[in-house]
């Protein structure tokens, strides 16, 4: 996939090591039950108020389907980013389907909050 296949507004988009770490917590998130996968799931989270980030894929097609949730996000001040590939989004979220959308979800005493706050700091540094 080469940059020019990119969505301009699959905006911000992670680098090769910041998506690695993304993906790498998605994977975690889906073990300890803390992910929901889909736009359909992750705009639920966000209006439920239970969501720590959200990950979409900038190779969605059409891109159109999840560009609500950077608005959604903005709004509930949670941060989003986008990674390159939805396959790749997939198989760190545990499906053999490609996955555009996740989410992080909150969840109390969890073993993952250290690397989902400074997730959230390196994505917000992103936005600068």
């Amino acid at each position: 996939m080469d940059t020019e296949d990119i969505n301009p507004k699959a905006y911000p988009l992670a680098d090769a090591a910041l998506t690695k770490t993304i993906l790498d917590l998605v994977q975690q998130a889906a073990n300890y039950k803390q992910l929901r996968k889909g736009a359909n799931e992750a705009t639920k989270t966000l209006n439920r108020g239970i969501s720590e980030l959200i990950i979409l894929s900038a190779d969605a097609e059409p891109i159109e389907i999840l560009l609500h949730l950077p608005l959604l996000c903005e709004d509930k001040n949670v941060p989003y980013v986008f990674v390159k590939s939805k396959q790749a989004l997939g198989r760190a979220c545990g499906v053999s389907r490609p996955v555009i959308a996740a989410s992080i979800t909150v969840k109390e005493g969890s073993q993952l909050k250290p690397q989902i706050d400074n997730l959230r700091s390196n994505i917000e540094k992103l936005l600068v």
